[in-house]
Parts: structure tokens; sequence; C-alpha cells
């Protein structure tokens, strides 16, 4: 998993999020940390879940922002672990097959923390 992260971000180095994800549109997505990769450009969080209304499970990669900007938030390295219960809002990719997204907001439902972007309202 961490290899395929690695080569996704190598991969794609710096990009403008609306050529990978529909940024105007907002999936729902409940599941558990698989991994929380902690670094730039951008923090990976691994979820094992469902989208809302969708059958069947799989491994989302939500794209998060820089360790800078979770730093600033006091977000550390070690902020989820594996099994921790995520409810997330996301854009969805433009590719249906490709499981990346673009985190918008989320929730931990064993402690109810929130993160909310900066990037206007979930629909």
């Amino acid at each position: 998993m961490k290899l395929l992260a690695a080569a996704l971000a190598l991969a794609l180095g710096h990009h403008s999020f609306a050529v990978v994800y529909l940024e105007q549109d907002t999936i729902e997505i409940e599941g558990d940390v698989v991994e929380f990769q902690y670094r730039n450009p951008h923090a990976w969080l691994m979820v094992h879940g469902s989208e809302r209304g969708a059958l069947g499970e799989k491994i989302y990669a939500a794209e998060w922002v820089s360790v800078s900007q979770l730093e600033r938030s006091g977000i550390p390295k070690n902020f989820f672990k594996p099994g921790d219960t995520m409810r997330i809002w996301a854009s969805p990719n433009k590719n249906p097959s490709d499981n990346r997204v673009r985190l918008k907001r989320m929730e931990r439902k064993s402690d109810g923390w929130k993160w909310q972007g900066n990037r206007g309202d979930v629909r």
C-alpha cells in the first residue's frame, strides 16, 4: 500500500485538483483507517469503507493537505491509528475506477474530532 501511494504522489507531483477530481461534487464515505501517510506535498489517509448509497467496500486514498498545514493545525503524524472509524466527505475522482478522492471534511467517530476544510459548504 505504501508503495502504491508513494508512486501516486511522485507521478502526480503538484497538480491542479480540478484536473483529477470533480471538485464541484461531494461523496460521503464511512470506514476504518488503514494507514495515514504524513508526507509532502500532501498527506494521504487510506480508509477501507464504502460510499454512501453504494454497494461494496474498497480502500479509498484520500488526498489531504501538506505536512506544514497539518503541523499548524496541531495534527501530528500519529494522529490517526489503524482501525479509527472515519466519516469523510470528498471530491470524487474523474475516473470512476480510481480510488483517490480529495478530502473536504471528516470526522472521527470515537472522539467526535472534526476537520472542515476551507473549501466551502458540503452539499
